[in-house]
């Protein structure tokens, strides 16, 4: 079993890590059950926010029984100290838990700092002084910030997506993490649903051995993919090779990571989903996507009023009104296409 210590934090796990932001699309009973399951067979690590609506209370609920064996983390993205303050002590009551493993700020546009005025660092400081938290980590989309917050030497750990489809740069952060003793852990490592091969996503990562994958789970059929990699991880043989190889040169580029932090759109546009349209199309079956509740997803795309607050908010620098009405045009040529192989 292969596993990673994150960095200064002396945090040693299996490299598969409990990402828990699925589990508020699905009920409590069946998200107690994963979980359960996922500690039953071997996984330590269980990632969860405060933004992630009920996802800390059925972690809670799950982990209660067993949480001197897990390592929980959560985040939060608050602004001030006194929301900080209000946030964790929301997430240590529906975690059932009196500390956090780990407790990061959650995609914050600034590395927080000491004397920076917000309060932030400081009340981080405190919360460990205080045994509430046990370690210190940032998570972020920004290779700026990302950047800055390792070279600062504040942070023991940073979250950023990391997959096969990322660039240099990405992987400049991965490295500066291990020069520096940071733990890194992996968010995206699926690229938001478009890597569809997980033995290639798993065996990409496991090259990094200071890096910690936390996959996104929501079905049990996902689950068992990735515990079964546990005592039989794949190796990067000629046919994993080439599908990551394939898969670089079908989406390197420019495209939407899915990470939604363009939402809400104020004309109800399900941007992450609208704006990799294509690409999602590409990798599924065409009638996962060229159903009713799509097209009338696709449709919305229309009402765009180019306010340009998704631009803007985008990590990535996207051009995401673009971006929306390119995958809108490809989606009615696919229905045309499809209405022609019909008729």
């Amino acid at each position: 079993m292969d596993v990673v210590t994150l960095g200064k934090t002396g945090i040693t796990v299996n490299k598969n890590g409990f990402g828990a932001l699925p589990i508020q699309r699905i009920s409590k009973e069946e998200a107690v059950h994963l979980l359960q399951k996922a500690y039953d067979y071997g996984i330590r690590f269980f990632d969860t926010a405060r933004f992630y609506t009920d996802s800390e209370e059925k972690i809670g609920c799950a982990l209660r029984d067993v949480r001197e064996q897990v390592f929980i983390s959560s985040k939060t993205m608050c602004a001030n100290a006194k929301d900080f303050w209000d946030q964790l002590h929301a997430s240590l009551h529906d975690l059932n838990t009196e500390y956090l493993d780990l407790y990061q700020f959650h995609n914050p546009s600034f590395c927080p700092k000491p004397g920076d005025g917000s309060g932030l660092y400081e009340a981080m400081l405190l919360a460990r002084e205080q045994g509430l938290i046990r370690h210190i980590g940032i998570t972020n989309h920004r290779l700026a910030v990302a950047r800055e917050a390792i070279l600062s030497g504040l942070y023991e750990t940073l979250q950023f997506p990391f997959s096969y489809l990322s660039t240099e740069k990405e992987l400049e952060l991965v490295n500066l993490c291990q020069e520096h003793n940071m733990g890194f852990i992996a968010m995206k490592a699926l690229s938001g649903g478009l890597i569809t091969n997980s033995a290639a996503a798993y065996v990409f990562l496991a090259q990094f051995h200071h890096v910690l994958p936390i996959w996104g789970i929501q079905k049990e059929t996902e689950l068992d993919e990735f515990l079964s990699y546990m005592d039989a991880p794949p190796v990067l043989n000629e046919e994993l090779t080439a599908v990551i190889e394939g898969d670089r040169k079908e989406l390197a580029g420019d495209f939407c990571r899915g990470c939604g932090y363009c939402m809400p759109c104020s004309q109800g546009i399900e941007i992450p989903t609208c704006a990799r349209m294509s690409l999602l199309i590409r990798r599924a079956p065409l009638s996962v996507y060229l159903n009713d509740e799509h097209q009338r997803k696709m449709v919305r795309v229309h009402s765009c009023i180019h306010c340009n607050r998704c631009r803007s908010h985008c990590p990535y620098g996207l051009d995401t009104p673009a971006l929306l009405e390119e995958n809108r045009r490809d989606y009615e040529d696919f229905l045309e296409i499809r209405e022609a192989a019909n008729r």
